[in-house]
């Protein structure tokens, strides 16, 4: 098992299993709320009088005290295993299912970028939407409608949040509780309401900031990506070129630092410099 991210309440692991046998393993008792997806391969899974066959068209989910017993006739395998903590779980699902859940093509690519995200650094916010559309796709019958009107008001606070760096909106689940409605519901509601997604709202405005500490003089781009809350300087220079087009020490050149910022000293818009 390799652990590929983690969030507010939830990780993602790899498990790869290189066993080839047709009979079933002793038992193993689950430990943790998951939904476990399979990449590659096909194997066999039964627990509560149930037997499941499992491929990349598949999905199960678990539950803590599932005794489980597999079997791998055809080789080995390797999956995506997504575990939620209790309140998150119970917040994002409805009861729990043992049995095999058919995946159609939308929650296999909702898979795949989940994965792609677990790279972006982002955990609080992109790998966060990612999963809730995983989840969306691969538990149709335990999210709300895509359909389901969502007032403009949402927007709204959710921006007043972000721009005004309340705490909430330092990760999107807390946002979602602050606004009082589901992560789904908000998570959403940017795409219908501004027609992108919430994390690429919230990199727009550290987007914003980033060029305005550039323009200030900032001498420090690894300062700067920890004070505008990004992983890493790595991080920052990704997602100022995917927004601009543009490193980071490209925008030197193109915001050339106001006078008095030449020796690193940050000047605030419409602040004059002493000295």
């Amino acid at each position: 098992m390799q652990r590929l991210g983690a969030g507010e309440g939830f990780s993602i692991d790899v498990v790869t299993c290189r066993d080839d046998h047709r009979r079933w393993s002793p038992p193993e008792l689950a430990t943790a709320h998951r939904l476990v997806l399979v990449r590659r391969g096909r194997f066999r899974r039964r627990t509560h009088g149930q037997e499941a066959d499992l491929d990349p068209t598949t999905a199960y989910l678990g539950s803590p005290g599932d005794e489980e017993h597999f079997a791998h006739p055809s080789g080995g395998d390797v999956c995506t295993s997504l575990s939620l903590s209790p309140k998150l779980w119970h917040r994002l699902t409805h009861a729990p299912r043992s049995s095999a859940l058919y995946l159609d093509a939308r929650a296999d690519l909702a898979h795949r970028r989940l994965l792609a995200a677990t790279r972006s650094g982002d955990p609080a916010y992109s790998l966060t939407e990612s999963l809730l559309g995983l989840l969306s796709a691969a538990l149709p019958g335990d999210t709300p409608a895509p359909g389901a009107p969502i007032p403009a008001a949402i927007v709204a606070g959710a921006r007043a949040a972000i721009l005004a760096d309340d705490p909430a909106a330092a990760a999107l689940l807390p946002l979602a509780a602050l606004l009082d409605v589901s992560p789904y519901t908000l998570s959403r509601a940017f795409t219908r309401e501004l027609g992108i997604s919430l994390t690429h709202y919230r990199n727009r405005v550290r987007v914003g900031r980033a060029m305005d500490r550039i323009e200030a003089g900032e001498p420090s781009l690894a300062l700067l990506a920890a004070d505008l809350g990004f992983a890493d300087q790595a991080h920052l220079t990704r997602t100022i070129r995917r927004h601009l087009g543009h490193t980071p020490t490209a925008l030197r050149h193109l915001l050339p630092a106001a006078p008095g910022a030449a020796h690193g000293q940050v000047v605030e818009p419409g602040r004059a410099v002493s000295g």
